[in-house]
């Protein structure tokens, strides 16, 4: 049998059975599963399956499987859903067996249920459907560039000159149209009709836009340009026709209402991002691609410190959510994000922390074998195992890794300084998975330099800072048995 159908029949079954599963989808490391009964989840069990790296209960429940190995398995696990739903078969599992880090994991979910970060979490869910385009689009527009390098270097080869325009159009096309992606994804979160949201989000990038100029008292006039407002704009508009969808559904007779409804909607909505959206999210846009180069480049070792030590606790509370609208829009203006490298610094401090806690604790055997399982895929930017299962249940060696990684985000701070930005083409990867789609002003290959250095500074950071000084007296007493 093929070993991905089995990991999912055995997924399916420590989340509980087919008849505990509402609904789910992957990203680029996980299976995103809707349960019915949480409380029928074993997670013990489900860990122990070869292939699981770990799991995180959020507002999805999350299986932790890895890059390519989770869309094979995606793929059996609906199959195999299908099956079992088909012929009425349930595993329903009751047993709930608690692991380390569950009750820390149970607690920080209960105090992340909060409307505004419940708005967060919907942000985020916007773009993970689109990050395997963002990664496979990133990647061949690096692709492309170095091509024009070899151009611009005097290579003029017939077949570099042929082909360079078609791989450049084929990686740039998704980025060309993230505006209206993101607006589908957008009003299917909000829940309105995706194709309404899409269509919405079509006005902004609209050739036609940039005929369109307007008056408005105490500010003149208004000349409106082709992807003003980007994605933030595409967001609201999104939001916009989603509530007016929702409501006029309430008001109109349903016998007109497949004509009625979209058509008002998307008229009112239509206006409302050409009049007022466009303008005020072209602003806000705008003004975070600027704020965010100014603080990289004025707060340089100091910001870069704070950003990367801090965004693993961001994380922990759902507030990093926030930041990936802002890592989109950077990508649509400069080509690349100055942020996520500097960010991805906070896992490579949680590796250099397990290391220390393998050396430390020789005598707990159970934490060294799940250091030993879950450290390789630390290494890839793949962090959760060791937060949820390594450092954040000891305490002191969550703050010491989010410190050490910190080191690794103020080298790229000292050289953002000086305009010498170490960026990612997409968002998503860390760690060394990072590595491919790295780009900036120095240059792909310098740039690949850099970010290695931060991240074995981050390494080295974390487990001397973790060694030293992550561990007191009862802790050692507590878990090196």
């Amino acid at each position: 049998m093929d070993k991905h159908k089995v990991m999912a029949e055995k997924i399916l079954t420590a989340l509980g059975g087919s008849s505990n599963i509402g609904n789910f989808t992957n990203c680029m490391t996980r299976l995103r599963v809707n349960v019915v009964n949480p409380d029928l989840i074993n997670e013990a069990e489900l860990k122990s399956i070869d292939g699981v790296l770990g799991a995180v209960n959020d507002e999805t429940y999350q299986v932790i499987l890895g890059p390519g190995v989770v869309n094979k398995v995606a793929d059996q696990f609906g199959t195999v859903l299908e099956e079992k739903k088909s012929t009425g078969a349930s595993e329903a599992n009751q047993n709930v067996n608690e692991t380390p880090g569950q009750d820390i994991k149970k607690e920080l979910k209960k105090k992340n249920n909060t409307p505004f970060k419940n708005f967060l979490r919907k942000i985020g869910n916007i773009f993970i459907p689109l990050i395997p385009a963002l990664v496979g689009a990133g990647l061949i527009n690096g692709i492309a560039g170095l091509m024009s390098n070899f151009i611009t270097a005097g290579n003029d080869a017939a077949w570099l000159l042929s082909l360079q325009p078609i791989v450049s159009v084929i990686g740039s096309a998704f980025f060309g149209f993230l505006t209206i992606f993101a607006g589908i994804n957008a009003a299917k979160e909000f829940g309105g009709t995706p194709a309404l949201g899409g269509a919405v989000s079509a006005i902004i990038i609209a050739p036609a836009i940039a005929n369109i100029s307007y008056t408005v008292p105490f500010f003149g006039e208004i000349q409106l340009n082709p992807g003003q407002g980007g994605i933030i704009g595409a967001i609201l508009a999104a939001l916009l026709i989603s509530y007016l969808e929702k409501a006029l559904r309430k008001r109109v007779a349903p016998s007109i209402d497949i004509i009625v409804t979209p058509t008002l909607a998307l008229l009112v909505a239509g206006l409302a991002t050409i009049f007022v959206l466009m303008p005020i999210a072209g602003v806000v846009s705008s003004w975070i691609g600027t704020a965010t180069i100014w603080l990289l480049q004025n707060g340089g070792i100091f910001s870069g410190l704070v950003l990367a030590t801090l965004f693993l606790p961001l994380v922990m509370f759902g507030l990093h959510q926030a930041l990936i609208p802002i890592h989109a829009e950077l990508i649509t203006q400069y080509g690349y994000t100055p942020l996520l490298p500097i960010l991805a610094m906070a896992g490579a401090g949680q590796v250099g922390a397990a290391i220390a806690v393998y050396m430390r604790l020789r005598h707990n055997k159970k934490m060294r074998e799940l250091i030993k399982g879950v450290l390789p895929v630390g290494f890839l930017g793949i962090g959760e195992p060791l937060i949820y299962g390594v450092s954040l249940p000891l305490g002191r060696p969550f703050i010491t890794a989010c410190l050490g990684g910190g080191l690794g985000g103020a080298l790229l701070g000292f050289f953002a300084m000086s305009g010498d930005f170490i960026g990612s083409v997409a968002i998503g990867p860390s760690g060394l998975v990072l590595l491919p789609l790295l780009t900036g002003p120095l240059g792909a290959g310098k740039s690949i330099l850099v970010y290695l250095c931060g991240l074995i500074l981050s390494y080295i950071g974390g487990f001397v800072l973790t060694y030293f000084f992550g561990f007191t007296k009862e802790l050692m007493e507590t878990h090196n048995k």
